[in-house]
């Protein structure tokens, strides 16, 4: 695949607060430590949003926000890819519960908010952006359909393409079905074209076999999150140097994603 430019990314974690402070544990420069994150307050979303939508909304336009500062793309240049493995769970929990007494009414709120694109509609509202705007779910694969379409539409000339991953935790009973521990939302802005300052030059290839995660890279905790299949990418861009990772996809392949480094 035609290679492509990482420009910014956004990170929101335990232990992982913001890019900066995930560029020096992921790069080996300072020891990982649990720390629970922090709920974030997004200027982007107004007050009212911020209070209404749900915790899934809050995650992701904070890393989208901060995937997109200093990288001199705006908002309404940049398409957007969603993906997650499993949605806003505490939404469906809500629903279920309201379900499960008598009478059955639904807040139309939570209603609306437990579609799969919810996240991406609050942002391409909150931003002001009319680009395309596309949400993939691929069960664990889900980073790595994220990053294919990302990818794709990065090749058929979007002038900037933002992917944002997330996966939270589902409350009990659901969590003991979709067993994700701990929370993470990752978001990375590409281009086709390198304007200062880009972080990587990345390119994709398709192959098969198991995938090697690099299991290393990824924080304990995190390794039941879908959404921190893209932690060894980043990894390979804190350290700086040219590295080759794999990711596990669909029916037996795996995205070979070499990341060269353009600092």
């Amino acid at each position: 695949m035609t290679p492509f430019y990482l420009h910014g990314v956004g990170v929101l974690g335990p232990g992982l607060h913001g890019w900066q402070a995930a560029r020096r544990i992921l790069g080996g420069e300072q020891m990982y430590r649990y720390e629970a994150p922090h709920e974030p307050k997004p200027d982007l979303l107004p007050q009212n949003e911020r209070r209404r939508g749900p915790k899934t909304v809050r995650w992701t336009v904070a890393v989208a926000q901060e995937a997109l500062q200093g990288t001199g793309f705006s908002a309404a240049e940049a398409a957007a890819v969603f993906t997650s493995s499993s949605g806003d769970g505490e939404t469906m929990h809500q629903i279920c519960e309201s379900l499960a007494r008598p009478g059955r009414e639904v807040s139309p709120t939570r209603f609306h908010n437990s579609v799969h694109n919810a996240a991406a509609g609050y942002w391409s509202i909150a931003s002001g952006s009319c680009r395309t705007s596309v949400t993939l779910c691929g069960h664990d694969a889900s980073f790595a359909a994220g990053l294919l379409e990302a990818a794709g539409l990065v090749s058929a000339g979007e002038p900037a393409v933002l992917l944002v991953a997330y996966d939270l935790p589902y409350p009990q009973p659901l969590l003991s079905h979709r067993p994700i521990r701990e929370p993470l939302a990752v978001a990375m802005l590409f281009s086709a074209q390198a304007r200062h300052p880009a972080l990587a030059q990345w390119r994709i290839s398709l192959g098969a076999g198991a995938g090697n995660a690099a299991p290393s890279a990824v924080p304990p905790g995190l390794e039941s999150n879908p959404a921190a299949q893209a932690l060894p990418l980043l990894a390979a861009v804190a350290r700086g140097r040219t590295e080759t990772a794999s990711i596990t996809f669909t029916y037996g392949q795996q995205l070979e994603v070499e990341s060269q480094a353009c600092f």
